[in-house]
């Protein structure tokens, strides 16, 4: 199973957050993004956000690599205080695909695809970095980037290589 991570954090030292995720994943991982500075996203009064997108190859279900994530979020501290407010870390599930077919959950505890990655800048330019031909929803993230509003793909600024 092939899955796109989006992962993100605007708390403590974010670079070493990033890095677990990277470290849990480490074996598995096919491809990464840059991590880009992105501005906060929903709620607008809180620090930057640094952001990526892994690739990764895994042999579990969606909801065991969910599971995954939320480990690392616990790890982290991660604290919900308020929807999209600020974070430790964040690992979002945006697409799991098996035999090259996308794998579609209406379940509650975890939709797939992501159901708003379509719109938010800071997941795709990134996934379009490591992955240029990836279609989400049936169209490729590429078109869904030119649909975005100009000022939010202005706003992701790609920093440095992980």
């Amino acid at each position: 199973m092939r899955a796109v991570l989006s992962i993100g954090s605007n708390m403590d030292d974010r670079y070493a957050l990033l890095k677990t995720v990277l470290d849990e994943f480490s074996s598995e991982i096919v491809a990464q993004s840059s991590i880009y500075a992105t501005p906060p996203w929903g709620v607008t009064d809180q620090d930057e956000f640094l952001n990526a997108v892994i690739v990764v190859d895994v042999n579990s279900t969606p909801l065991e690599l969910l599971r995954r994530g939320q480990k690392l979020e616990e790890a982290a501290e991660r604290v919900r205080v308020r929807k999209w407010g600020p974070r430790t870390l964040d690992v979002d599930i945006v697409q799991v695909r098996a035999d090259d077919e996308e794998i579609l959950s209406d379940d509650p505890e975890l939709t797939l695809p992501h159901p708003w990655a379509w719109q938010r800048a800071f997941v795709l330019i990134p996934w379009l970095e490591v992955e240029p031909d990836a279609i989400l929803h049936g169209t490729t993230v590429a078109e869904h980037v030119d649909n975005l509003d100009p000022t939010d793909i202005e706003g992701v600024t790609k920093i440095q290589e992980f």
